[in-house]
């Protein structure tokens, strides 16, 4: 058998283990910050040959804290790509293509992730090539106007999807002064003045593309010393910034809040439930309480989805949960529904699961089954190197650090039935909730005078 698969099955026989000393993250990994303030962090693991180098950027929507200015964050994602004066597009695209490599990026509400998967060999090349655009970043104002109006094509083409314009509407409606008001696209009307404002985005790129900001992880078959003086030879001149956001707090909601979308063709309702939520946090049982509680009251094992979608197939989609933010954000809930004389019921449906685990404690034994399915999941998850890559990103966008991830597990193994309770009760409640719903126009509506064209079909 080959090792790595005896390394996932290590893994997945510790998602089982009793509570105790195990670690979620099974691999030693080095953790050095320069002078500069660059942070690396290196993960040696038993899978041969391949390397995956994840830069993560702590710059996302969170950061977009000027009026009119929204959307830059994902526009660097873009726009890093355009190449310096060393490593032109050209010859950046030429390099990844003879190396045999795979590059892209990905924009998130609170960080910007650069990640590249290669053979161990090409290490150097790689960090060379990422230290250039890091550093000597180069674009005109013309190519800075065509990658603008590719954003713009982007956003439109997102838009096309009703779950895109109701996130925006539900944001929106819910912050008042938090920078999650607007989605990681930005407001549109920002996107479509982005090609007015080449001097802000030299002053956006200035401002973040810094070493205090941003974390290396290179994971595989790698070593921490020679990873270590590539590292300090290509990024250790990046000069420090001095740059730090005033992000505003969101100030308590005071009551429920409501929206609606009107969707300009015919698709199924859907009706979203949101409330304030707190933020990441690892020191305390809240945010994996509220992990549970999703699992418990929403997943596709729950008695709400199966009463729902499976036995009266009233809805067709129903998902629950709180992605993990620097800042507060937001618990939701969304059930796509048949027919829209069905979203009423839905929503009620839902606001009585949420009752039902405020007033009384959950089976223990069912808390136990879903402790343990978040561990074996986490642990069958990290079947590769870019895999386990891009696990630790995400968390060392919140911490900076791997450990989290291992302090966030150890916060699962001490939930207790109570807790799960707690947070239903301090969090889910009305002051702090709002509802969007979304409904198409109806066939009927399109052709009031002859009904859908062909006689047949139906709201999609």
């Amino acid at each position: 058998m080959r090792p790595h698969v005896l390394l996932l099955g290590f893994l997945a026989a510790a998602a089982f283990a009793a509570p105790g000393p195990q670690k979620i993250f099974p691999y030693a990994y080095s953790q050095e910050d320069l002078p500069n303030g660059l942070r690396l962090v290196t993960v040696p693991t038993d899978y041969p040959n391949i390397v995956a180098a994840y830069i993560v950027v702590q710059t996302g929507s969170r950061n977009e804290v000027e009026p009119g200015h929204t959307g830059f964050a994902h526009l660097f994602e873009h726009l890093m790509f355009k190449g310096t004066e060393k490593f032109p597009a050209a010859k950046y695209d030429e390099t990844i293509r003879r190396i045999g490599a795979a590059s892209n990026a990905f924009t998130t509400d609170d960080y910007t992730c650069f990640y590249t998967t290669f053979s161990k060999e090409d290490l150097g090349t790689v960090l060379i090539m990422e230290a250039d655009r890091f550093q000597n970043l180069h674009y005109s104002e013309p190519e800075f106007k065509t990658e603008t109006l590719a954003v713009l094509g982007e956003y439109n083409k997102n838009s096309s999807s009703p779950f895109q314009k109701l996130q925006e509407a539900l944001f929106d409606t819910a912050f008042d002064a938090s920078t999650y008001k607007h989605t990681t696209m930005g407001f549109l009307k920002d996107i479509q003045d982005m090609p007015n404002q080449y001097p802000y985005s030299l002053k956006f790129f200035e401002r973040y593309y810094r070493p205090e900001y941003t974390t290396i992880l290179v994971v595989g078959d790698v070593k921490s010393r020679p990873t270590r003086e590539l590292v300090e030879k290509y990024w250790g001149p990046w000069k420090r910034g001095g740059y730090k956001p005033d992000i505003p707090a969101e100030p308590p909601q005071k009551g429920p809040r409501a929206g609606h979308v009107d969707w300009p063709v015919p698709t199924l309702p859907i009706v979203t439930i949101a409330f304030k939520a707190p933020a990441y946090d690892d020191a305390t049982r809240e945010s994996a309480a509220l992990d549970a509680l999703a699992d418990l009251a929403f997943s596709a094992n729950s008695d709400l989805y199966q009463k729902l979608v499976v036995e009266e197939q009233k809805a067709d989609l129903l998902y629950g949960g709180l992605a993990d933010h620097v800042d507060p954000a937001l618990f939701q809930i969304t059930a796509r529904v048949r027919k829209q004389d069905d979203l009423d019921y839905a929503r009620d449906r839902i606001l009585d699961t949420i009752r039902g685990f405020q007033d009384q404690p959950v089976d223990a034994a069912r808390l136990d089954t879903v402790r343990k399915q978040l561990r074996y999941s986490m642990a069958m998850r990290m079947d590769s190197s870019d895999a386990i890559a891009g696990i630790l990103a995400s968390y060392v966008a919140l911490r900076r650090t791997p450990e989290t991830l291992n302090r966030q597990f150890e916060q699962y193994a001490r939930l207790t039935p109570e807790d799960v309770q707690k947070v239903a009760a301090k969090y889910l409640v009305e002051a702090g909730r709002t509802i969007v719903t979304l409904t198409g126009v109806t066939l009927t509506a399109l052709h009031p005078a002859t009904g859908p064209a062909g006689g047949s079909g139906g709201a999609r």
